[in-house]
């Protein structure tokens, strides 16, 4: 997965919101603050972005947004 970046996390943050990693509850607030606003923030603007200019990961992201709901309501 290293390979190819992040998508909304890294690994290091999926690890520490998992409660895997040994840090300090002020350093897992601050990574929850980091992902919360990096959503707020630049999400939707990404969004708008791949909407006009790149179409087919916008509809990857719809499509798989749609599937996570899915699973998740059952």
């Amino acid at each position: 997965m290293a390979d190819e970046g992040r998508a909304l996390l890294t690994d290091r943050e999926r690890e520490i919101l998992a409660g895997d990693a040994d840090v300090s509850d002020n350093y897992r607030y601050k990574v929850e603050s980091t992902v919360r606003n990096r959503v707020r923030n630049r999400f939707g603007d990404d969004l708008d972005f791949l909407h006009e200019h790149f179409p087919e990961v916008f509809e990857l992201i719809v499509d798989e947004v749609e599937e996570a709901t899915n699973e998740h309501d059952t």
